[in-house]
C-alpha cells in the first residue's frame, strides 16, 4: 500500500468531553518490577521467525541472506523458533513439532550446522539487530538422552514418562522441577548458547508451567555471561516481576480477533486496559500483536481472523501499548494457516505490506510516546462515533494520534492538538486539514482505514 505523508502545524483547542480517560478505576497499583531491561530494548520491535518455512531451503543459511531486508523493514530482535533436533519417538506429522526437543546443546540438521546459526547471529549483530531464540524448558521429547535419568521426570502411576500436565501433547513428556540435578543441566543449557553462540536472549516456551523461582535463578545466572532479553510465553503478571522483561498480551490479541467478528466492542478493549493496569508492573513489557505461529496455525491466518480490518488492528497493535511483534510472513500479505508439522513455504508475494510495516516500526522507534513499558507515554482514549476508536499517546514533547475505522461507513472524527507542535501525517484520509486560531483537526475517516498523526 501507498501512504500520505505531510507535515502539519497545528493550534490546540481544549474541548469539553472529548477525552476518555483510560486510567485503571483502582488505587492500587502493583509493585514495580526489579527486572532490569537491556537499553537497546526500550524501543525495540520483535519479528518471529519460523525457520523450516521462511524459505524453500529451510535453512539458517537462506535465512540469513535475508536479515538485511528486515534490517531495512526495521526489525529489531530477531525471535527463531526452537533451533533444536526435533524427537523421533511419538513425533507428529512428518517433521515434528519445534516444541519436542531431542537434544538442548545441539541445532536442527534440517536447518543447518551450529557454524551457520552461528554466522546468522554473527551477521545480525552486524547489523545492530539481536538475536533470541525459543527455549521449552517444561518438557523434552521422549528420546532425549535426559530421558536416562527418569528421577528428572514427572512419572506415571506405574512409572513410566507421561505428557505435560492437561494436556494432550503426546510427542513431549513433563520434566519434574523438584530435582534439582535437572535444573543446574537445564540452567547449563540456557547459559551454552549465550556464552558459547553470543545469542541475546530466550523466548520461554508455556513459562507460567515452569516454577517462578528457576526462571528467577536461570535469568541470574544468564546476566553474568551477559545482560540478557527474557520473553515469556505467559499472559498473568507473576513472572514479570523478578524474572522475565517481557510477556505476551494474550487476553489483549483474542479481544481484538472478537472485535474484528463483531462479538465484542472497543468497551472490552477499555476495560481490559483497565484491568491490566491495576494488574501488570507498568515498568514490564508486554508483547501486543495480530498473530503469532499458534495464532497462525491454529486459529487463522488475517484474512481469516481479521477480514477488511488486518491493517486496523496491525496498526492498533503497533501503537497502543508495549511491543509489537511480526510473524514472518505478514509483510508478505501471509493469507494462510501454515501447516505446524509439515514443510509449508511462506508465499512472500513480493512482499506487499513491507512497506506498511517498516512505516508503523520506524513511528513507534523514533516517537518517544510509543516506546516500551514506562519508556513510553500515557495513552488517552479520545471520544469518536462508535465502530471507530481513536486514542493519543504523550511522553514529553513526543505525541502520537491514532484513529481506526473498522465499519463499513465513513466516520466524522475529531482530535485535538499540541500548540505550535509539527506532526506528519500517515494513512488515508478525506477531506482537509483545519489551521486557524484555535482549532481541532478534523477529518472524514474512510471505512475500514487507519489514520495517525505523530509528532515531529
Amino acid at each position: 500500500m501507498k501512504t500520505l505523508s505531510r507535515a502539519l502545524s497545528v493550534s490546540l483547542l481544549v474541548i469539553s468531553g472529548l477525552f476518555i480517560s483510560c486510567a485503571p478505576q483502582s488505587q492500587e497499583e502493583p509493585p514495580l518490577s526489579i527486572v532490569e531491561h537491556p537499553e537497546w530494548s526500550k524501543n525495540a520491535n520483535i519479528y518471529e521467525v519460523n525457520i523450516r518455512q521462511y524459505s524453500e531451503e529451510g535453512t539458517f543459511a537462506a535465512f540469513t541472506e535475508d536479515i538485511p531486508r528486515l534490517k531495512e523493514m526495521g526489525v529489531d530482535i530477531l525471535w527463531l523458533m526452537p533451533i533444536h533436533p526435533i524427537g523421533e519417538i511419538n513425533r507428529k506429522g512428518t517433521l515434528g513439532s519445534y516444541y519436542s526437543v531431542q537434544d538442548y546443546k545441539a541445532v536442527n540438521p534440517n536447518f543447518g550446522t551450529e557454524d551457520d546459526f552461528r554466522a546468522l547471529v554473527e551477521k545480525a549483530h552486524e547489523l545492530e539487530m539481536k538475536v533470541i531464540i525459543d527455549w521449552v524448558a517444561n518438557h523434552t521429547a521422549w528420546d532425549n538422552p535426559w530421558t536416562g535419568n527418569p528421577d528428572w521426570y514427572e512419572l506415571d502411576e506405574e512409572g513410566g514418562f507421561m505428557p505435560p500436565r492437561g494436556t494432550d501433547w503426546s510427542d513431549v513428556i513433563q520434566l519434574d522441577y523438584t530435582n534439582d540435578d535437572m535444573r543446574v543441566a537445564m540452567i547449563d543449557a540456557l547459559v551454552y548458547w549465550v556464552r558459547e553462540f553470543n545469542i541475546d536472549g530466550y523466548r520461554c516456551d508455556v513459562a507460567g508451567m515452569v516454577p517462578t523461582d528457576f526462571w528467577i535463578e536461570a535469568h541470574q545466572k544468564l546476566d553474568e555471561v551477559k545482560d540478557v532479553f527474557m520473553l515469556a510465553e505467559d499472559g498473568e503478571p507473576e513472572l514479570l516481576f523478578e524474572a522475565f522483561d517481557m510477556n505476551y498480551a494474550w487476553e489483549y490479541a483474542h479481544v481484538i480477533r472478537e472485535i474484528a467478528k463483531g462479538e465484542m466492542t472497543f468497551q472490552d478493549l477499555d476495560d481490559l486496559f483497565a484491568r491490566d493496569a491495576s494488574r501488570f508492573p507498568a515498568n514490564s513489557y508486554r508483547m501486543y500483536f495480530t498473530t503469532n505461529h499458534d495464532e497462525n496455525s491454529w486459529n487463522g491466518s488475517d484474512t481469516e481472523l481479521y477480514g477488511p480490518n488486518f491493517e486496523n488492528f496491525a496498526v492498533l497493535s503497533a501503537t497502543v501499548a508495549g511491543m509489537p511483534l511480526i510473524y514472518n510472513g505478514q509483510e508478505g500479505g501471509l493469507d494462510k494457516r501454515l501447516e505446524f508439522f509439515e514443510k509449508d513455504q511462506i508465499d512472500w508475494k513480493d512482499y506487499p505490506y513491507e512497506d506498511f510495516f517498516k512505516l508503523l516500526l520506524s513511528i513507534h522507534k523514533e516517537n518517544e510516546a510509543l516506546w516500551n513499558g514506562a519508556y513510553g507515554g500515557d495513552r488517552t482514549r479520545i471520544e469518536s462515533p462508535e465502530g471507530t476508536y481513536v486514542y493519543s499517546r504523550k511522553k514529553g514533547q513526543n505525541e502520537v494520534i491514532v484513529a481506526i475505522n473498522i465499519t463499513e461507513n465513513p466516520k466524522q472524527i475529531s482530535v485535538p492538538v499540541w500548540s505550535s507542535t509539527t506532526y506528519t501525517k500517515y494513512g488515508v484520509i478525506e477531506g482537509e486539514f483545519i489551521e486557524d486560531e484555535a482549532s481541532s483537526y478534523e477529518f472524514e475517516l474512510p471505512p475500514n482505514k487507519w489514520f495517525i498523526l505523530a509528532s515531529k
